[in-house]
């Protein structure tokens, strides 16, 4: 809920516009790999976003074999916020 209050807040901004645009792919990307629509993406499924499946041992911190939404924008946030840390 936090990340999208932040998104919705940025939204006036291009920045906040590019955030948005991001999320909104990401959420198009998802429903199109989480073929049997239970809201998780197994590893198999997340074949379909690369970039998923190369973090995908990240994302899954409780090792559950999937992960959610959820958790990818979580962890695409965390290291968001280590690049920007970076900079």
């Amino acid at each position: 809920l936090l990340l999208l209050a932040s998104v919705a807040a940025c939204a006036q901004t291009p920045r906040g516009q590019r955030a948005e645009r991001m999320q909104t792919e990401l959420r198009k990307r998802f429903g199109a790999a989480d073929t049997n629509v239970d809201g998780q993406l197994t590893r198999e499924e997340a074949g379909k976003m690369p970039w998923v499946l190369k973090n995908f041992d990240a994302i899954d911190t409780t090792r559950k074999g999937s992960v959610t939404l959820a958790e990818i924008e979580a962890y695409a946030m965390t290291q968001r916020g280590a690049r920007q840390a970076g900079k």
